[in-house]
């Protein structure tokens, strides 16, 4: 890397590491040829709120007057007939952090993530986005950003199942006005991370989308229409999670749109932060499907934008302008 990282963002690796490490765990243990055909979602349940506790006990001890705005809560966990879940969550945050913890401890680190957003400055989690894609064995993150006055200024993805050349997982980070770097899942030598850039595809119809997998989280049949009205022959790049922006930053694929699904929706914070500055460090341009800058002061939601666009730069208007002109024919 041309620049030290800070401490805050050595801490955020770490943690973001052990939370990838309990995923990892939690799927070998737990996901069998069984839970999937039952379509059973207590593993992902288990490593969901385990990789919350453990990223938000790490920081706490690090920054311990840092909000943090998470996706979980321990409310499930509570409940009289969610105790063999709830012992198996306070098990595997027990192991992984080599103490013995109590029920109580783990819940609370959980519940540390129900801060508002309406600090100056705050962490934001996904402490597993992708659910059917780590069911899968697929493609899955754990997406952490720490926000500064309205702006994300560190993020970091770790990505298990995202191959690199000298790893079956990777890990992206970027740090404001520092790029966007890149190295294996569990690596230790922070400092040899490679710069990762957007691709420099400038003609639509030469680059490829990247795309959800689930339809439900995206409006697939418009991403389609635009893609013919690009002229973009190639397939898209369906995975899940926000592992699409690492695609995107990596230049796998030249652009990523997330179309509301229903007039009324919004995307969550902890669905785009980390991703958003990883995009931005590689070179690359992320807005709302308006072409408006996402913005981080509207509390858990990207209250004030639609949808997300997340390009390589080159191809950004242009595709803003078939977005516009998708929605009003």
């Amino acid at each position: 890397m041309t620049k030290p990282m800070s401490n805050q963002m050595q801490m955020a690796i770490t943690a973001v590491q052990t939370a990838a490490r309990i995923c990892q765990m939690v799927q070998k243990q737990l996901v069998t040829e069984q839970t999937l055909q039952k379509a059973d979602r207590s593993p992902v349940t288990v490593a969901d709120f385990a990789s919350q506790a453990v990223v938000c006990a790490m920081l706490a001890e690090h920054f311990p007057n840092d909000p943090m705005v998470a996706e979980e809560n321990s409310q499930q966990l509570r409940q009289g007939d969610q105790k063999a879940l709830c012992d198996s969550v306070v098990a595997h945050v027990a192991e992984t952090l080599g103490q013995s913890l109590d029920t109580q401890q783990v819940l609370a680190w959980i519940d540390r993530g129900g801060a508002d957003a309406s600090s100056d400055r705050y962490w934001t989690l996904d402490p597993i986005d992708g659910t059917k894609g780590f069911l899968r064995r697929q493609q899955y993150a754990i997406a952490l950003a720490l926000i500064e006055s309205g702006e994300v200024v560190l993020g970091v993805l770790g990505c298990p199942n995202l191959a690199t050349p000298d790893s079956p997982g990777a890990l992206l980070v970027a740090e404001h006005n520092c790029g966007a770097h890149q190295l294996p899942i569990d690596g230790d030598n922070l400092e040899a991370a490679l710069s990762v850039k957007v691709d420099d595809v400038a003609n639509a119809s030469e680059a490829r989308f990247c795309e959800s997998v689930e339809s439900a989280h995206s409006n697939l049949s418009q991403s389609a229409q635009i893609a013919q009205y690009l002229g973009i022959g190639a397939e898209p790049v369906r995975i899940d999670s926000q592992a699409k922006y690492a695609t995107v930053a990596r230049g796998d694929a030249s652009i990523y749109m997330r179309l509301p699904t229903g007039k009324d929706y919004r995307e969550k914070i902890w669905d785009h932060a980390a991703g958003t500055i990883l995009v931005h460090e590689a070179g690359g341009r992320v807005t709302d499907i308006d072409g408006q800058s996402l913005q981080y002061t509207h509390g858990r939601e990207l209250g004030a934008n639609r949808g997300v666009l997340a390009t390589n730069g080159y191809l950004h208007d242009t595709v803003l302008d078939a977005i516009k002109t998708s929605t009003t024919t």
